[in-house]
This record gives structure tokens, sequence and C-alpha cells, in this order.
């Protein structure tokens, strides 16, 4: 074959590759809606959610030149805003900012499931997780984790903990602590975290388990003593609390997290281009600093890898749910 004709052959496929690449190109950009997306919150504004949500949001909201609204459905503990997305259209229009309330323990909760976590959702990625913290009174004479188990088993039945209420994350993480350090304690459910905290401050409690980024303020005030954080590692925001597995209990883990997952059956051109925008998102050094003043851990996982974990939280709490009572509660 001459040169000229090598040469022509292999500009064409040139021409070819070009082209291919420019209309893949074109998918990738097309796959997002043209109008502004809708990032539902099911929660109310000015909350922990609230806050994280508004932050990634513009953030991606600049990377992709299409403006993202927060909207803020509240009720039912999160369960009317996730069936919100649940019905929406597939076409990345609308998204939810998901927690483990939502998608966990809500459903496992209830007599009859609202949804199903799986099925009735697309995952695309996990922004943050956030560590809840055991915390005290500074007159209960425990300074760590060992030292509050031995009290708790020299006077059983004397001591209760606080958490934000029946079923919450904080009170997941009392009942998990009570069956792995076998002690026990009476449960004082509040209605949200800050009345826990004013019980625990005011001697009326205590024990408090409470979400890290509530419970911050006080820690740093000295007006609670933090024993332990729930995650198996330390908190970048409290680098000096100890994990309660590092504490003696080393299967001990639990959190809370922020995560965005779609309508079921968003095509995967759609899930792709948004995972790979939150995860760009999470990455940028300025958003993981404010992430961290939240007391929030950045993460920014695949769409696959949320959907993985997903399944592991439904298995992990399902028989805790069940074993001290809290199914068909809700």
């Amino acid at each position: 074959m001459s040169d000229y004709l090598t040469r022509r052959r292999f500009g064409g496929m040139l021409a070819t590759a070009a082209a291919a690449f420019a209309t893949s190109g074109a998918r990738a950009q097309g796959a997002l809606p043209k109008g502004p997306i809708t990032l539902v919150v099911p929660f109310a504004a000015g909350g922990a959610t609230d806050v994280v949500s508004r932050l990634v949001a513009q953030q991606v909201s600049e990377q992709i030149g299409i403006n993202i609204l927060i909207e803020n459905v509240g009720g039912a503990g999160g369960v009317l805003g996730a069936k919100r997305v649940a019905r929406a259209a597939p076409d990345g229009a609308t998204l939810l900012m998901a927690t483990i309330s939502t998608h966990t323990i809500n459903p496992l909760m209830a007599k009859e499931a609202p949804y199903d976590p799986v099925s009735d959702f697309t995952p695309i990625s996990m922004v943050a997780t956030v560590p809840n913290v055991l915390v005290v009174n500074p007159n209960v004479k425990a300074t760590n984790v060992k030292e509050l188990i031995a009290l708790l088993k020299q006077s059983p039945g004397k001591f209760s903990y606080g958490s934000s209420g029946v079923g919450t994350p904080p009170n997941l993480s009392g009942e998990l602590f009570k069956m792995q350090a076998g002690v026990e304690m009476q449960h004082v459910p509040y209605r949200g975290g800050a009345p826990a905290m004013n019980d625990l401050i005011a001697e009326q409690i205590p024990i408090l388990f409470d979400v890290l980024s509530g419970a911050a303020p006080f820690i740093k005030a000295g007006s609670a003593r933090a024993l332990a954080v729930t995650m198996k590692s330390r908190s970048r925001a409290f680098p000096d609390i100890p994990t309660v597995a590092e504490s003696g209990l080393p299967e001990y883990e639990t959190y809370t997290w922020n995560a965005v997952f779609g309508p079921p059956k968003l095509p995967a051109a759609v899930a792709d281009r948004l995972s790979d925008e939150f995860r760009k998102a999470v990455a940028v050094p300025e958003i993981q600093k404010k992430l961290v003043e939240l007391s929030a851990e950045p993460v920014g996982s695949t769409g696959p890898e949320l959907g993985a974990q997903l399944k592991a939280e439904i298995t992990k709490w399902q028989p805790i749910i069940e074993k001290v009572g809290l199914k068909g509660t809700q």
C-alpha cells in the first residue's frame, strides 16, 4: 500500500474517532436537564442536612452551569420528601439529599414501608458522613468509655441516656452501645438534640448520644464532656476525641450520612454524570474544609459504592431495630 493511501486511511480513522468522541461528549453534556435541578431536602431549612445540601449544591451548580434549587419538604422524619423524589420523573431534574433516617431507619421501623430504599431510588453519590458522639455531664465520674462502662456495671439501672428521639441515629447509637458493652441504661427520648443537650447540662440526664455537629459548641465550651465519637476513625473536627472502637468496643460504629439519590430508572448516563459532578464538588478543598467545620467527613462516592453501602446499612440495622423492639413503631 502506498504512503499516500496509508496516510489517507489513517486520516480517515482519526476523523472517525474525533467524530465519535464529539458525539459521546455531546451525549455526556446533554445528559443533564436544560432547566433548573431541584434538590429535595426532606427536613426543615437550617438543619445540618439543609446546610450541607446548600453548600454542595452551590458548588455543583457552578460546575455544570445549571441552577440547583433547594426545596425543603419536611415531615414524617424525612419520608414525605423521599416519597416526592421516588415518584419524580427519571430525567435528573429532581434529586434527594437522603440520610440514614430516610433510607435505612424509617423503612425498617415502619409497619408498612412507605417506599423501597433500594428499588425506588437511583444511588448517585455519598456526600459526607457525620459521626455521633457520646457525651456526659461533667459531674459524671467517667472521663473515658472504659470508666463509663465500669460505672454502669457497678450501678445497673441507675443511669439513663438521652437522644433526639425514638428511632433516631443517636437512639440507635445508644442501643448498640448497650448491646456491645453489656450494660443497662434507660432511654429518655427528646424532641430533638437541643432540648436533650439542655437537660444534660442541667443534670436532668447524665449521658447523651448526639450528632457531633449539634454537640460541638457545647463540647468546645466545656459544658458537655465528650468521651468518644462513634465512627471507626476519629473526627477531623475533634481529633483529640477517641472513638468508641478504640476505647474497648472494637466492633462499634454508627454515624449518619448525607447522600444524593435520584428517582428510580434514572438513565445511566444521567446518573453517572451527576455522580461525577457531586464527587468533583466534594473534592474541592474549600468544600472539604467547610464540611469538616460542620463536623462532617467528606466522602464523594460513586453510585455503585453508595448502593452497596446502603444495602450493608440495611443488613446491619435490621436485626438491631427488631431486637430493641422498634419494628412497627412508625
